[in-house]
C-alpha cells in the first residue's frame, strides 16, 4: 500500500530543476561550500543559495558551519518518499511488460513482417 508523503510532490518539483539535480548529485559525492558550488556552476552565489534552500526545504541536503563558511552535503535518505513511490509502482511492470510482449507477438506474423528497405511497406 502506498502511503502519502507530503514531501513527495515537492521532491519531484525540486529535483525537476536541472541545476538543483546537478547540485544534489555533486553533493552526494562530496561535501562542498557555497563558493565551491558557485565555481562549478554558471550561476550567481544568490542563485546557488536559493537552490540549496530549496534542497534543504525537502530535506535533501544538510549543512554545517566552519567559521564563515557553510558546507553542504546530500542526505540520500531524503529520497525515501520517491523510492517508496517507485517501489510501489515497480510491482506492476513485470505483468504489464509481459502483456505487451504477448500483444506484440500476436500482432506480428510472417505475412505482416516489415521490410528493411521500406519500413512502412509490408512484405509479400
Amino acid at each position: 500500500m502506498l502511503i502519502y508523503s507530503r514531501y513527495r510532490p515537492a521532491l519531484f518539483r525540486t529535483l525537476g530543476d536541472p541545476t538543483r539535480l546537478a547540485i544534489f548529485e555533486l553533493l552526494a559525492r562530496q561535501e562542498h561550500s557555497v563558493s565551491e558550488l558557485v565555481d562549478r556552476f554558471e550561476v550567481t552565489q544568490p542563485a546557488i543559495s536559493q537552490h540549496l534552500a530549496a534542497l534543504r526545504s525537502v530535506r535533501l541536503v544538510t549543512s554545517r558551519r566552519n567559521g564563515r563558511h557553510a558546507y553542504y552535503r546530500a542526505r540520500p535518505e531524503g529520497l525515501k518518499p520517491v523510492i517508496d513511490w517507485l517501489r510501489h509502482y515497480q510491482s506492476f511492470w513485470p505483468e504489464k511488460l509481459e502483456n505487451l510482449k504477448s500483444v506484440l507477438d500476436k500482432s506480428v506474423s510472417p505475412d505482416k513482417s516489415v521490410s528493411k528497405e521500406n519500413p512502412d511497406a509490408p512484405r509479400h
